[in-house]
């Protein structure tokens, strides 16, 4: 009775669902996927244009990769570093990287020369592997890196002859995706195409290491929305932890299924902690079918793509839901097998949730997290049926207190910061102990910086960023409340909030929106506002875009509107 008191969301579980999580029976995430490759050998464990690729495809390219690493004398835990799309080699690097006892260090392609420089100098990582699209980037900047080692691979470099041939023709020649790049060898640098390496790593043996649950397994640079992109430290107890927390919370509906052989989207980017934690890791335990989706943002392309497979789970973020609900060809698709949505990165908003639940029958279940937590916290119930506005109940293994500015526990009700404590908390961030005293408390809780309200049974609302929060004449006002009842308007696509100063009130409230609707106006807007909104949270100025700025998960990114 005083653990439910303490833990009240334990009640709350489903039937099968553990208070806690085992990690007894592992030394390191590559026992995890050793396990898998054994076990799933025969299964495919990705599709990506029309090829498929097994489980056993994906040892065997990794043990050669991983035994190329090697080979080049790197000491136990170097850095290296994946600037990829969603495309094979970045499933047989990740692994590769992990069983060679290195560390991964996830790059996002689209970073600026400035943005990347960053990131390889402040991790230190000694090798890039990076698909040629992106290497104009690094060409600009590796003079001022600590890159000794560049493996570049080519979009169509796993696929089978002919069609490697035609792809990569296409990319570079028809549709012009591939910048020119000058990154020739020198005695300071050895360059290397992807598929010389795994050739040559076929003839070399990998080494077994002693990798245990606290050596480093990913820097997780995180999306800087918080100032300086800094780099999560992912031990491999962090990141087995979580899928194992991740499993044991999908495993009563995945279990209802019944299904074998699982098809799981992967649209989101692998270097993201969301994608690379539920579709990579929960993906290789369960033994699913990834289909790969390089881009994203062509949602026709999408479309068309998931089209050709009878799709099963889809994790997302609310825009690329809310994109995929705006395209008249989705709609069409088969959705029979689909029985798990599982939404985060972002607030799903309910206009989103409902349409999506009235077209699809499947509920988009929201959880939370960030890099820092590896990345899951909380979790809805996947047998919900409808939008609950919470971001769930934290998840097996996991505590999350709400506290004050002082560091007092909050009552139910009482909205504080988000704090969180389990097996998925990152050891610190990469050379700064100063910014991991910052974000980590004596009692060993992570400050998420993330103002939420957790009621009586243990399910948390988010109610902000503590940055975000709009101060008016000493009324507090949470932009996420604005946003999710303007994006109820018919006639609104999307929307973001936030504050501008005024002379009067200290700040107000900016809304910023997108319209479905071209026909609507300002004034209908505002009266729309007034009806729902009491007076210090009504927006002071209201003004339409063709487009709100996005990182590459597709968050709205508020601090580039301010």
């Amino acid at each position: 009775m005083h653990t439910l008191a303490r833990k009240p969301w334990l009640s709350q579980y489903p039937v099968g669902v553990p208070a806690d999580v085992d990690l007894s029976g592992y030394t390191s995430l590559v026992d995890l996927l050793e396990t898998a490759f054994r076990e799933h050998a025969p299964l495919e464990a990705a599709s990506f244009m029309d090829q498929s690729f097994r489980y056993q495809d994906i040892d065997n390219h990794s043990m050669a990769l991983g035994a190329w690493l090697q080979s080049l004398g790197l000491p136990k835990g170097a850095r290296v570093a994946l600037m990829m799309p969603n495309v094979p080699q970045y499933l047989v690097a990740i692994a590769a990287v992990l069983r060679a006892g290195y560390t991964v260090v996830n790059v996002n392609p689209l970073y600026t020369p400035r943005e990347l420089e960053h990131q390889l100098k402040d991790s230190g990582s000694e090798v890039i592997i990076i698909l040629e699209n992106f290497a104009h980037t690094l060409a600009q900047v590796i003079d001022h890196t600590p890159i000794k080692h560049v493996i570049v691979a080519a979009m169509g470099d796993m696929l089978s002859f002919p069609r490697k041939q035609l792809v990569n023709f296409v990319v570079r020649h028809v549709r012009k995706l591939v910048p020119a790049f000058d990154l020739p060898s020198s005695s300071q640098r050895q360059v290397i195409r992807f598929n010389t390496a795994l050739t040559q790593g076929q003839h070399k043996t990998l080494t077994r290491r002693a990798i245990g649950l606290d050596d480093i397994a990913f820097l997780q640079y995180t999306g800087g929305t918080t100032g300086v992109s800094k780099g999560a430290v992912l031990l491999h107890r962090n990141v087995l932890a979580n899928t194992l927390q991740c499993e044991a919370w999908f495993r009563p509906r995945i279990d209802a299924i019944g299904h074998r052989h699982l098809t799981m989207v992967c649209a989101l980017p692998l270097y993201h902690i969301f994608a690379l934690t539920i579709c990579y890791f929960i993906g290789c335990r369960l033994g699913c079918r990834n289909v790969l989706i390089p881009n994203p943002r062509d949602i026709p392309g999408l479309v068309k793509t998931l089209s050709k497979h009878r799709i099963n789970m889809l994790p997302a973020v609310n825009t690329l839901f809310n994109a995929l609900l705006n395209n008249p060809e989705f709609a069409k698709l088969d959705f029979s097998g689909l029985k798990v949505c599982f939404g985060g990165g972002m607030s799903v908003q309910k206009a989103t949730a409902d349409q999506w639940f009235k077209l699809t029958g499947c509920p988009i279940v929201e959880g939370y997290g960030l890099s820092e937590t590896s990345p899951v916290a909380t979790a809805n119930r996947l047998d919900i049926s409808e939008y609950s506005g919470t971001i769930g109940v934290p998840i097996s293994g996991t505590e999350v207190v709400l506290r004050d500015d002082e560091g007092n526990d909050v009552a139910p009700g009482q909205p504080g910061e988000i704090c969180i404590r389990g097996p998925q908390v990152m050891a610190g961030y990469w050379n700064r102990p100063d910014e991991t005293a910052l974000v980590m408390t004596p009692d060993g809780y992570f400050k998420s910086g993330d103002i939420g309200v957790m009621d009586e049974n243990g399910y948390v609302r988010i109610v902000d960023r503590k940055k975000d929060m709009i101060l008016v004449s000493g009324f507090n006002v949470y932009p996420n409340e604005i946003e999710q009842v303007v994006n109820l308007h018919p006639g609104v696509l999307e929307c973001a909030v936030v504050g501008i100063p005024d002379e009067h009130s200290g700040e107000a409230v900016r809304l910023v929106v997108v319209k479905r609707d071209p026909n609507l106006t300002t004034e209908a807007l505002a009266a729309y506002c007034k009806e729902n909104f009491t007076a210090y949270k009504r927006p002071r100025k209201i003004e339409f875009r063709d487009a709100l700025p996005k990182s590459n998960v597709g968050k709205i990114l508020r601090r580039e509107l301010r």
